[in-house]
């Protein structure tokens, strides 16, 4: 996965990993009629999808690319990929046309997607894929939280004037691809039971090993504690725990599924 400095940790990411999985699932169901070629898992992570794709897209080379050594080791070790490939996925490209690129919950991290989703579209094989699933949750509580609190605790060094959300609203991607072949654009609501946790909120739980990784980077130790325990009164707010101890915690998503002309 592209973004943040420091490396990811497959174990704190594959907490929550059927929660992840499910909308990687309902990505894949959309996809028809592949000519041949490879499948490119882009951003693989440990390889959480990569089961997935070898079932929907049985003997067809299966190709997985991140930027995370620590995740890539994990993912070598289920045996999927034919090949694993250590690159920046905003700068990567496939040495031959894949059939499809399948981009499951990774291209949030990167910037300019105007420019980024055309270019992945051009590496495709005639009638080949581009198939990414993205989360669209940072108008909700459990993302704006992160970026008011750091604002407010720490404003030397979070400063959110002028600010964009890294991901558009399902329609634009479909204006923005549409151009390029048939596309289906859409977005969809999970709501998700976290369990209880004896270490703080559910969704704090949640968001640490994604959402939360570029806010406690920037802080030591000691600042982390106090961020931790601001964001964990203000999520007791916004997701009243359940009697078991457990949160709902609703998180969006957007898809789009563009194919290019045969």
């Amino acid at each position: 996965m592209a973004g943040p400095k420091t490396d990811w940790n497959p174990e704190r990411y594959a907490r929550f990993e059927d929660l992840r999985l499910r909308p990687a699932l309902d990505l894949a169901a959309q996809i028809r009629g592949l000519p041949d070629g490879a499948v490119i898992d882009l951003g693989c992570g440990s390889g959480a999808v990569a089961e997935t794709l070898a079932v929907h897209f049985p003997a067809r080379p299966l190709i997985g690319v991140d930027a995370s050594p620590a995740m890539l080791a994990k993912a070598q070790g289920l045996g999927l990929y034919e090949v694993l490939v250590e690159a920046d996925i905003s700068a990567w490209a496939p040495r031959h046309p894949p059939a499809l690129i399948f981009s499951n919950a990774a291209l949030h991290w990167l910037g300019d997607h105007a420019t980024l989703l055309p270019r992945l579209a051009s590496y495709l094989a005639a009638g080949g894929t581009l198939a990414v699933q993205m989360p669209r949750q940072t108008a909700a509580p459990s993302h704006r939280f992160l970026r008011d609190i750091a604002a407010s605790l720490f404003p030397d060094r979070f400063d959110f004037v002028g600010w964009q959300p890294p991901v558009q609203p399902a329609e634009a991607y479909w204006r923005m691809l549409s151009g390029l072949g048939q596309i289906t654009a859409w977005e969809t609501e999970y709501v998700q039971r976290l369990g209880p946790s004896a270490e703080g909120h559910p969704v704090r739980r949640f968001t640490e090993a994604t959402a939360m990784r570029p806010f406690v980077e920037k802080l030591s130790a000691a600042e982390v504690e106090a961020f931790v325990v601001a964001y964990d009164e203000a999520l007791s707010v916004a997701y009243p725990l359940l009697p078991d101890g457990g949160a709902l915690f609703p998180f969006r998503r957007c898809f789009f599924v563009l194919r290019v002309a045969d």
